[in-house]
């Protein structure tokens, strides 16, 4: 039976990139469908890793409360060559930070983020499979396989979230220039009894006399007592190349991702458990295990017209550092307010290309730098321990040369400039609530915010700015005021606009504040346009390179 449908966005793949991006479709109102060709959610610990800027993501959207709950902390790593402990290393990042490294498995965060999708009635339509699609002035029309037939769906937009073996991908034509690495690795989520301490990390090694690396295991904790997801070198008997059926191998030359073929036992996984394992262990309880082949490749472009893609369909890579899930949920993040900015009357083409503008460099960094870590270990990255731990926390993504952001005029010299990550800040009264709240607070829930930084006695006032604002936006943009800590008195009510005090001084210390300044967040949580002093004229200046088409 052939039917037909119309909506917003049509998003290919129910993966955490898929459902990041259709609930961040309709948390802003936007209607969306997402299609994934698997009948239910896989029971893989594949992706565990959770960064802490994902959470802040998270935290954004409103979901990051379950997920707490739901993961564990990642405290650090131990790490063992030739059976000797060569120290510990601990995740510890700056206290302004409001999140911790976190494992959590793969189709854990599925869960999460699908029943928070359901939450504003949208659900995965499952055994649907996206096969074909065209694309013209005002829309996409794609062609699906499902449970009930074949449907033709009419759509603004299409996103390929649809994986290594993207049919969106294909179907834009898009190259996806990379290599393959040489080794195969079996992967298997497993209880051991050891007594190492938890939240710990295991990288354990065998090198040969002149330095080579012959033998792996890496043990990731999971919720769960003794529970682990490990990695470890795949044994002749069970490589893709020993097998008649190559792998996952589509035709691009991308064999990457998780093979069908024979699935390591327990008895594979003791093997190496008895000669890597940091003590005497039996592992039991195996829930799944896999062969897993890794590619490095990066598309040429992001997206064309009114078609995209994000996450695994754009950029592949080694897992090293837990770095892909975390950047295709940024990916989605990032795409998701400019498609909801752009659904409606004014298509703002400068807007979504902006997408690939700003995330192209930051999956072919990441991409760079996971394979040299796969190839040379993280010790050998030139960047000092702090920087390192936060690059890999994905806390330095930042968009300053980006074509959206208003840039400083020349001299100044801010630490927080347009394009960086906003960070978080606590100790913002507001004269009614018996605690202080933190910034994130304010942000939550929220798209587009200006933030005015102290009083203005003369010239254009937070309530002009506010007005200009909200015109600018389509009404989008919401106000608040943060007031100095030394500021006498509360703001006028008069303004009709919230006001927060930074009892603590930390907004003006994190956001290097010295005179009466506004700030323009954007709904992922990065800083568009830094105004001092703020005028009406300057933030229609930066507002224009988001909202002006």
């Amino acid at each position: 039976m052939e039917r037909s449908g119309t909506t917003d966005v049509l998003i290919a793949g129910a993966g955490p990139v898929g459902l990041t991006l259709a609930a961040e479709l309709r948390r802003a109102g936007v209607s969306c469908r997402i299609v994934d060709r698997l009948p239910a959610r896989l029971p893989f610990a594949k992706a565990v890793g959770v960064q802490p800027r994902t959470l802040e993501i998270w935290d954004r959207m409103g979901l990051v409360r379950e997920a707490l709950e739901a993961a564990i902390a990642m405290r650090g790593q131990l790490t063992y060559v030739n059976g000797v402990e060569q120290g510990r290393f601990d995740l510890s990042l700056p206290p302004e930070v409001p999140y911790g490294f976190a494992s959590l498995p793969q189709y854990e965060t599925e869960r999460l983020l699908e029943e928070f999708l359901g939450r504003f009635g949208t659900g995965v339509e499952r055994s649907a499979e996206l096969v074909s699609f065209t694309q013209d002035g005002t829309g996409v029309t794609s062609r699906l396989t499902t449970a009930y037939g074949g449907e033709e769906v009419r759509s603004r937009f299409l996103v390929g979230c649809d994986g290594a073996h993207s049919v969106v991908r294909k179907g834009l034509g898009l190259s996806f220039e990379g290599g393959a690495f040489p080794e195969e690795y079996m992967l298997a989520d497993v209880e051991v009894g050891w007594d190492l301490p938890s939240g710990y990390g295991v990288r354990s090694t065998h090198r040969t006399g002149d330095g080579t690396i012959d033998d792996l295991l890496v043990c990731i904790p999971l919720p769960g007592a003794g529970r682990y997801r490990m990695s470890m070198m795949v044994p002749p008997e069970l490589s893709a190349a020993h097998r008649d059926a190559g792998g996952p191998d589509d035709g691009e030359g991308v064999a990457h991702g998780l093979e069908g073929g024979t699935a390591p036992t327990l008895a594979d996984i003791q093997k190496v458990l008895d000669r890597l394992a940091p003590q005497p262990v039996t592992a039991s309880a195996l829930r799944w295990s896999s062969v897993f082949r890794i590619s490095h490749r990066l598309v040429d472009r992001y997206g064309e017209g009114r078609v995209f893609v994000a996450g695994d369909a754009a950029h592949i890579h080694p897992p090293t550092g837990a770095q892909g899930m975390n950047t295709g949920i940024q990916d989605a993040c990032n795409l998701a307010w400019k498609l909801a900015s752009a659904a409606g009357d004014v298509p703002r083409p400068r807007l979504l290309a902006s997408y690939d503008e700003e995330r192209r460099p930051v999956g072919e960094e990441v991409v760079g730098r996971t394979v040299r870590h796969a190839a040379e270990g993280v010790q050998a990255d030139p960047s000092d321990p702090a920087t390192l731990l936060l690059r890999e926390a994905q806390l330095l993504v930042g968009y300053r040369d980006g074509p959206l952001v208003l840039p400083l005029p020349t001299g100044d010299d801010a630490s927080l400039r347009p394009g960086d990550r906003v960070p978080d800040c606590g100790g913002l009264t507001d004269g009614i609530a018996a605690y202080p709240s933190r910034l994130y607070d304010l942000l939550r829930g929220r798209g587009h915010v200006l933030l005015v930084h102290g009083r203005h006695p003369a010239g254009d006032t937070a309530a002009d700015l506010a007005a200009a604002a909200r015109e600018l936006s389509d009404g989008l943009m919401v106000a608040c005021v943060i007031l100095p800590v030394d500021a006498p008195g509360a703001l006028d009510a008069e303004t009709g606009l919230p006001w927060y005090r930074d009892s603590a001084g930390e907004f003006a210390r994190l956001f290097g504040v010295r005179e009466p300044t506004a700030f323009v967040v954007r709904p992922d949580g990065y800083l568009s346009a830094r105004l001092s002093p703020p005028t009406v004229s300057e933030l229609t200046a930066s507002l224009r390179r988001v909202f002006g088409g």
